[in-house]
């Protein structure tokens, strides 16, 4: 009967294998991000959840927040454990590199300024256009009802306005004349949303407005839920490169041991497959062939960058829209 019994160190190294515990480990990410983005996230997570998979066998779980971007900088300022910050403006992120969640050179630590992929302002109108609304000096004509997210407290319209003003700049005007241009935009708009969810669903579910001023990709989005048939698109002849930055949350990951995992999910939004993605949602890649590749969906337009005309954003911000300031004295007369 001995001959039957196996080696004692087999016994043993079969247990071993039996009880062996996977090293596959759980992981959670949360990333906080504007109103806009969610349909573009909701396809790119799947996408590195696989990667990731396959490259540490970890079973990865990506949780989203959404809302206006400046306010999801506050909600990360006031405690909200974002692994990552994916933004539509630089500024938000600045904010937590002021409270030393990020660090100052945050946007070096990816190329093109750590904005994986840019979108721009663009005006969507209902069927055949009725109004006539092809430029920016259009939603200043009387009886045009324009629907604006609060550039206060949204990037969505923040660029809105600076684009407004800063076409008026880039074709010789002066800024006298982009101020009043802007004052009576303004004096159009008839509700003032928080954020660009928001004002789509004030224009498209509530019908309000002659115009919605937003994000390109947001257009798009719309056409395709609520139907081609019942909006147009209008490209302005001057319009604003909308960079969308991304960071690391440094305070959260290192804290929460997911610095790896999170800096990954950034650096492979670069990669052709995200950025593909990216171009599906109209998002303007980074990649020229892919850029090349969506082109009847993204057409090449006349775009300038915040810089250009302002600065840079955080002096945008510190004369325009801080408390008090350009955009305060200007809707406060209305």
């Amino acid at each position: 009967m001995m001959k039957y019994l196996l080696p004692v160190s087999l016994l043993l190294a079969m247990l071993v294998t039996v009880v062996q515990p996977s090293f596959a480990a759980k992981v959670t990410l949360l990333n906080a991000s504007y109103d806009v983005s969610r349909e573009f996230y909701k396809n790119y997570n799947p996408l590195f959840i696989k990667f990731w998979k396959q490259k540490t066998a970890d079973d990865l779980t990506i949780n989203q927040s959404h809302g206006g971007s400046s306010k999801q900088a506050r909600s990360v300022l006031d405690g909200m454990e974002a692994d990552v910050v994916t933004m539509n403006q630089s500024i938000d992120v600045d904010i937590l590199a002021d409270k030393h969640l990020v660090p100052a050179n945050w946007a070096e630590r990816l190329p093109y300024g750590s904005s994986p992929f840019s979108s721009t302002s663009v005006f969507l109108v209902r069927k055949g256009n009725p109004k006539g609304i092809k430029n920016w000096t259009d939603l200043a004509k009387t009886g045009v009802s324009v629907i604006i997210a609060n550039p206060k407290t949204s990037g969505n319209g923040r660029y809105a306005y600076l684009a407004a003003w800063g076409s008026i700049i880039k074709q010789g005007g002066n800024e006298t004349q982009a101020r009043d241009l802007i004052a009576k935009i303004f004096a159009n708009v008839p509700i003032l949303e928080s954020g660009g969810r928001g004002a789509t669903t004030a224009f498209v579910q509530r019908n309000i407005g002659d115009v919605l001023v937003t994000f390109e990709n947001e257009v798009q989005l719309i056409k395709q839920e609520y139907g081609a048939d019942k909006f147009d698109i209008a490209y302005p002849p001057v319009s604003i490169v909308a960079d969308l930055p991304v960071s690391v949350v440094d305070k959260v990951v290192d804290k929460r041991g997911t610095r790896k995992v999170a800096e990954a999910y950034l650096q492979h939004l670069y990669s052709p497959e995200a950025q593909d993605i990216a171009a599906q949602h109209e998002l303007r890649p980074r990649d020229p062939a892919i850029l090349a590749k969506y082109s009847s969906t993204l057409p090449p337009l006349k775009l300038f960058t915040v810089n250009e005309v302002f600065g840079s954003l955080k002096q945008a911000q510190a004369v325009h829209f801080k408390d008090g300031g350009l955009f305060d004295q200007i809707y406060s007369r209305k």
